[in-house]
């Protein structure tokens, strides 16, 4: 499978985003998918996952409440709506693909290339 993310930009603090991934050459709603995020130094971090139906979601503490993972399977797409940005939430974010359900960036298999998000303070 092939992910494509897009979205990312430079926003103010306090202000939205919405990412999107695309996704081809795979039955979509086969997987699991998340995201994560990675700030040039660091290691690449959890951020949500979302179901194969959509129905069950999960998030990091630190962006609980101001994030919303969703997925559209007819459009083979994942979005992630992110309000209330922090300058924290700098980083380039990365959709990936999963057959289990976790958190765990070792049970993630498929990766788009990233995009980058970039908030002002």
């Amino acid at each position: 499978v092939q992910l494509q993310a897009s979205g990312g930009g430079l926003v103010q603090a306090g202000g939205s985003l919405r990412l999107s991934c695309a996704a081809s050459g795979h039955a979509f709603n086969c997987y699991i998918m998340g995201w994560f995020r990675q700030v040039p130094g660091n290691e690449r971090e959890f951020v949500a996952a979302i179901t194969r139906s959509g129905s069950l979601t999960y998030y990091a503490d630190s962006v609980k409440g101001r994030f919303t993972i969703s997925r559209g399977n007819a459009r083979n797409t994942v979005y992630l709506q992110m309000n209330s940005l922090k300058p924290e939430d700098t980083a380039v974010y990365y959709c990936a693909t999963a057959d289990i359900w976790s958190r765990r960036i070792t049970s993630y298999n498929y990766w788009g290339q990233g995009t980058q998000v970039t908030v002002s303070s």
